[in-house]
């Protein structure tokens, strides 16, 4: 499910290995799409009103590279619907991917594993800290046919006062945050979070979300 992923002149060459262990957490993640969702259920979200756009926002700069990198991952089809239709098929796609990628990646931050403060990637060698993961769960996401225009790359402040990185799927039940730090799939205002920022729906650019501080980088595990 992976093949195809790097395009274009500025798509980065993945050596063999990194290349197999992307493809192996695809497989991970794609094969079991149909699985139940378990203990949280489509019926027990409520409706709510999703997370209020407050104007532009200065991007992450280990976004801006990546996006350089992986340009097909940052494109942006207006054409696209900006909302996901949860329906019990879509949310256990959902449910699926979030898991298997949780339990599939190890976390390690980008420090640790490549000597550098901030680096976005999509987890090829099957280590990533938080933006890796959420990437990832992008990518399967859109590959099982979900609008990658209703799933926004979000930086918030965690419960250590740290930038952390979440994937927000905007939806018809409200916004809903997928995270590395736990399995539930949470309403944006009930993970204890300070929404700082996210990818617009309109422009490969951010938008605010009304956080006063916005970290550097998102570069805990």
């Amino acid at each position: 499910m992976m093949q195809g992923l790097v395009k274009g002149p500025a798509s980065r060459r993945l050596s063999r290995s990194r290349w197999a262990g992307l493809a192996a957490l695809a497989a991970i993640g794609v094969a079991g799409l149909a699985a139940p969702a378990q203990a949280q259920t489509l019926a027990s979200l409520p409706t709510e009103a999703g997370a209020r756009v407050q104007g532009d926002a200065k991007p992450i700069a280990a976004w801006v590279t990546f996006c350089q990198t992986y340009a097909a991952e940052c494109a942006l089809d207006r054409g696209e619907p900006a909302r996901i239709s949860l329906t019990p098929a879509t949310w256990a796609t959902i449910v699926s991917v979030n898991r298997r990628v949780n339990k599939a990646v190890e976390p390690m931050t980008d420090q640790d594993h490549l000597h550098v403060a901030d680096r976005w990637d999509l987890a090829e060698d099957g280590i990533g800290d938080c933006e890796d993961f959420q990437l990832l769960k992008r990518h399967m996401l859109a590959e099982a046919g979900l609008p990658r225009r209703a799933m926004r790359m979000t930086v918030v402040i965690d419960e250590k006062g740290e930038g952390h990185a979440v994937l927000t799927l905007i939806t018809d039940r409200g916004d809903l945050v997928l995270d590395n730090k736990t399995n539930a799939i949470l309403p944006w205002h009930k993970t204890g979070y300070v929404f700082i920022k996210r990818e617009s729906q309109d422009a490969v650019a951010w938008v605010s979300l009304g956080g006063v501080t916005s970290p550097v980088t998102t570069a805990n595990r």
